[in-house]
């Protein structure tokens, strides 16, 4: 049985521009004292040809985590765009949050990310080469997909 359980995870800022920084604020509870830290992380899925354009965002440790409930806001910068095919930046991707306990993840939250244009005239007639200062981001929260992995805690 899982020693941690996401209560609740909140997409802030959202929509906003493809350049800001991710936040997502995360509450969870520990249902036994851990000993060691949690890792949790932000991948951002730069393709879906090959994960060789995924980006780990950003990483953070937490811990030792006492039992109860916990909170904390995660902040990431954005994908770097130049890593990304330029077929790809614009259009649906995927943003994943997880969790991991010596060295075993055993949670992963997927959303779906739209990247568009916000004026009209560049979505009906998109240049040549994405102009990412013009790009949203926006995550579809109401949907995330939720995969839990067994671990030996």
């Amino acid at each position: 049985m899982a020693k941690v359980h996401i209560n609740d995870v909140t997409v802030c800022e959202n929509p906003s521009p493809f350049l800001s920084n991710f936040q997502f604020q995360i509450t969870f509870e520990c249902t036994e004292e851990l000993d060691e830290d949690l890792e949790w992380k932000i991948i951002y899925v730069g393709s879906a040809e090959s994960d060789e354009y995924d980006q780990v965002l950003d990483s953070v440790f937490v811990g030792p985590v006492p039992i109860g409930r916990h909170a904390f806001v995660f902040e990431a910068k954005s994908p770097d765009p130049s890593k990304i095919p330029d077929e790809d930046l614009v259009g649906v991707t995927v943003v994943l949050l997880t969790c991991s306990f010596k060295d075993r993840e055993f949670v992963r939250v997927g959303y779906y990310v739209n990247n568009e244009y916000t004026e009209e005239e560049m979505r009906e007639n998109p240049p040549a080469r994405p102009v990412i200062e013009k790009l949203q981001r926006n995550i579809l929260h109401s949907k995330p997909r939720v995969t839990r992995f067994k671990i030996d805690w």
